[in-house]
């Protein structure tokens, strides 16, 4: 068994041992509600969040594909870190997806579009006023607008890009 973290986790650390856990729970001998409490821990700070997305998303553990309810519970708990994150894991999977189909990775361009998925199902389970707000935010910067025009513009985002991450960002609400 996996020690719990006492300390704030590194990004690394954080993607270590949720790559961990994974396998466990993967495999049976983690249990929903053992996981969510190990959720809970490292998603309470920026670094371990990050490590927990990069791995639970992007990697292959169905985790995020059926989340548990003590799993959601747990992200729901955490607060505006973890929608945060998630919107801004929305927006880079989305911008991805449509560079690597431009480039003709269609292997590269599932990966992004499965997590982009993932994101959009999760935000639908985190707390509605947060992530309204959120993705507002990032409606906003989509237009060139508001807060988030630093962060598509550190990544470079062209108008195509954009308008796909305003697309994403508006399908989180439909059903």
């Amino acid at each position: 068994m996996t020690e719990s973290p006492t300390l704030q986790p590194t990004f690394q650390q954080a993607m270590e041992i949720t790559a961990q856990w994974l396998a466990l729970w993967d495999n049976g001998e983690l249990s929903d509600e053992v996981l969510g409490d190990r959720v809970a821990e490292i998603v309470a700070s920026r670094d371990g969040a990050r490590g927990f997305f990069v791995v639970s998303l992007a990697g292959d553990s169905p985790l995020m594909d059926r989340l548990p309810d003590p799993v959601v519970l747990a992200l729901r708990q955490a607060g505006d870190g973890v929608v945060d994150l998630t919107a801004r894991n929305l927006a880079m999977s989305t911008a991805m997806a449509l560079h690597h189909g431009r480039s003709g990775d269609t292997s590269q361009q599932g990966g992004s579009e499965r997590v982009q998925l993932r994101c959009t199902e999760l935000l639908r389970l985190l707390e509605p006023g947060a992530v309204k707000q959120r993705l507002e935010t990032l409606l906003e910067g989509t237009a060139g607008r508001g807060d988030d025009v630093a962060f598509l513009d550190r990544w470079g985002y062209d108008a195509e890009q954009k308008a796909a991450i305003g697309e994403a960002v508006l399908a989180v609400a439909e059903d």
